[in-house]
């Protein structure tokens, strides 16, 4: 499994979002199945980044020097020379044992290389073009190269995302060098090789001038018998005309290709149906939709509610076990008492988050005060966070200033709302987005209503989808691939709210929660946010505030616990990574293992 980034711990800041958190479950659930699984990335001096808000809300980029002694990281003892341009790149091989699987991470901040190969591994996702497809080689060319001196038998690749292409350039020069021939080679490097693609998202798909590219990659690449030409073909979206694509490279080079969502998949079908000359129904463009690594992401109070009231048991692994049934059986009393605990514990982290951001900045007594008075711990609480990409919209809940006032001040049924997330640094966008909502939260309207968390990280996601009664996710469709936060609420009690987009159209029954607006899609993006917007209003209005607040003679609120119960009954069977990389082995990895061994 290669990737450009894993999310193994919030204390490892080697990821910025859904991708590194979806890459380290797999590696998680592939240990907890005993599939023989290795996973191959690169190691980060400063890692992504650490995320402040100044005194108006604009981001400030924090950039650590981690020290790897401090984390669980094994020397192998083993470098690596990769060739990058004239050039020869040393990089150390790190292993970090995930459970029974290892991930092998490279490191070139060495003092033998150059500086500006040194800056290979000293950040995620930062830099120029020339920097992130150089990064890509030594990922790509230096991971094959690794796992050949680390004489791990690999069999299948699976790329992760398009930053890992290049790996099957590498493969390719090793077979022509041993006597394949060029198109044999391409062949054989296709059977044995599973690429999932993880957005729709143009911006998403890495592109490099044509040129840059085999100036990098000119050694392995005439070793495997490419032309300048014949490689700019083989990589163009079109034949005769544009940069290199990554996403293409790895559609090129892979017979088993996937999207990470039903819709997914048929958005990815339209998107390169050019690309493989053939009609979008005949695309070979399949999905494996994402989960959760259940363990990793359920909060200790409710693993053991449920194992303690529906005999819910999460110790032992298997794709095929459906355990979660028995949650619609329980007592509605003891499950309100765990909702009721977690949501307690939710507020008090937002208080003392809230308290540390006003303290760093310098506010005054009043501020700290009112930060550790904000949110109520019986109030209707709804969590948005995830990254702050624009299409994504954090702000649309304020799209009506005035009707979001109403709903969150009604002083018999109050709502609070607590936004996390950052932006990639260079996006401007998705930082204003977090600007806004930091305004709102300071307003004297919403102060004490509406909460904003810096540094939003893997401790973040687990108190926020754990303490949420409501999960809020209203990207722009079509292109939320998959979105993997809101599976997590429901093993807490937690309910979706969320556009049908991603992962929802298939999870959503009509009785686990709610879908905003009908799934139509306009080209008119402030239209469609109009229209979202009054959808999610009228669901607040309507259905998710009265069914919060309708409590019966027993004090409860029975139509809520009904369609929570239902939530935690169905979601979790389905979106979970043990039946995810369960259907990874069996449609990806056993096929292109077998075409390995033939």
């Amino acid at each position: 499994d290669v990737s450009s980034e894993f999310a193994i711990h919030e204390s490892m800041q080697q990821y910025a979002g859904g991708l590194g958190v979806l890459a380290c479950d797999h590696l998680k659930s592939a240990s907890d199945l005993g599939i023989p699984l290795v996973g191959v990335g690169l190691l980060y001096r400063q890692g992504y980044y650490l995320q402040e808000l100044r005194n108006d809300g604009s981001t400030r980029v924090l950039h650590p020097s981690y020290d790897f002694d401090r984390w669980p990281l094994v020397d192998t003892r083993v470098h690596v020379d990769c060739p990058i341009g004239g050039h020869t790149v040393r990089a150390k091989v790190w292993k970090l044992q995930v459970g029974r699987v290892p991930l092998y991470l490279l490191d070139a901040d060495l003092p033998e290389n150059r500086r500006r190969d040194r800056a290979l591994t000293q950040a995620l996702y930062q830099g120029e073009p020339e920097l992130r497809m150089r990064q890509q080689v030594l990922l790509g060319v230096g991971g094959v190269l690794a796992l050949g001196k680390l004489k791990e038998k690999v069999t299948v690749f699976h790329l992760n995302e398009g930053h890992a292409a290049f790996a099957g350039l590498k493969r390719l020069s090793q077979l022509v060098t041993r006597g394949m021939g060029l198109e044999d080679a391409i062949e054989r490097v296709r059977s044995t090789t599973v690429f999932t693609t993880h957005t729709p998202v143009p911006a998403g798909h890495d592109r490099y001038d044509v040129g840059m590219c085999w100036k990098a990659l000119r050694r392995p690449l005439r070793a495997a018998g490419f032309t300048q030409e014949t490689f700019a073909d083989f990589g163009r979206e079109r034949q005769g005309d544009g940069p290199i694509c990554m996403t293409v490279l790895a559609l090129r080079m892979a017979e088993r290709v996937n999207g990470v969502a039903k819709l997914h998949g048929r958005v990815s079908r339209e998107m390169w149906a050019e690309t493989y000359g053939l009609p979008v129904d005949r695309v070979p463009i399949g999905s494996v939709t994402n989960g959760v690594h259940v363990p990793t992401w359920i909060a200790p109070e409710a693993r053991s509610y449920w194992r303690r009231a529906a005999g819910i048991e999460l110790d032992r692994a298997t794709p095929d076990a459906r355990p979660w049934t028995a949650a619609e059986s329980v007592s509605h009393r003891e499950f309100w008492q765990m909702r009721r605990a977690l949501r307690h514990r939710l507020v008090e982290f937002v208080r003392a988050r809230l308290r540390r951001q006003a303290m760093a900045r310098g506010e005054g007594p009043l501020d700290l005060m009112c930060a550790g008075e904000a949110f109520s711990s019986d109030a209707l609480t709804i969590g948005f966070a995830r990254r702050f990409a624009t299409y994504k919209r954090a702000p649309l809940v304020f799209h009506d200033v005035e009707r979001v006032l109403r709903i969150l001040t009604d002083r018999d049924r109050p709502v609070q709302l607590v936004f996390a997330g950052k932006a990639h640094p260079k996006d401007m966008g998705g930082q204003e987005f977090a600007q806004m909502i930091w305004r709102f939260s300071h307003d004297a309207g919403f102060q004490g209503r509406v909460a904003l968390i810096e540094e939003y990280d893997m401790e973040v996601g687990r108190m926020l989808t754990s303490g949420c009664d409501v999960w809020l996710n209203n990207p722009l469709r079509p292109y939320e691939a998959s979105g993997t936060s809101g599976m997590k609420p429901p093993l807490h009690g937690g309910i979706n709210l969320s556009i049908l987009d991603g992962w929802w159209p298939e999870g959503y029954d009509g009785t686990n929660g709610w879908a905003i607006g009908d799934g139509s899609e306009s080209p008119d993006s402030e239209a469609q946010n109009r229209k979202d917007a009054d959808a999610l209003y009228s669901l607040l209005e309507r259905e998710v505030v009265p069914e919060f607040y309708d409590l019966g003679a027993d004090g409860l609120p029975s139509r809520w616990i009904r369609r929570a119960l239902r939530a935690a009954a169905t979601v979790p069977n389905e979106f979970n990574t043990d039946r995810m990389v369960g259907e990874y082995f069996r449609w990806g990895y056993l096929p292109a293992d077998a075409a390995a061994r033939a």
